[in-house]
């Protein structure tokens, strides 16, 4: 044997023990390397799906917004007599199907 390398065996291959110990610490580091790289993806995931939703929640907003302006306008133009009160509830009564909807602005069942 050569003075300063003792041996172990791993099956029928000689390594010596300073290579087991580097191999040791490569596995341990790849293992932590490989759990930091699961968290990061999750991290990702998760900033995503908060992106999206952001922006689905921005998107639902934005049309609420719109058809408030609309229905705003729309009995605006009723209020002044630019817009005929029976058109708009001809309007309503073609598109309103729920029961309730229909109740709130006057109209019986369909």
């Amino acid at each position: 044997m050569t003075p300063g390398l003792c041996a172990a065996y791993a099956g029928d291959s000689f390594v010596p023990d300073g290579v087991s110990a580097v191999a040791s610490k490569l596995a341990s580091r790849i293992g932590s390397l490989e759990e930091r790289l699961r968290r990061l993806k999750h991290q990702k995931q998760r900033t995503e799906a908060r992106t999206r939703f952001t922006a689905a929640r921005r998107a639902r907003r934005e049309e609420l917004r719109r058809k408030v302006l609309v229905g705003a306008i729309v009995l605006s133009r009723v209020e002044k007599g630019l817009l005929e009160e029976s058109v708009l509830r001809g309007w309503l009564d073609g598109a309103l199907e729920r029961a309730d909807d229909r109740a709130l602005f006057g109209l019986g069942a369909p």
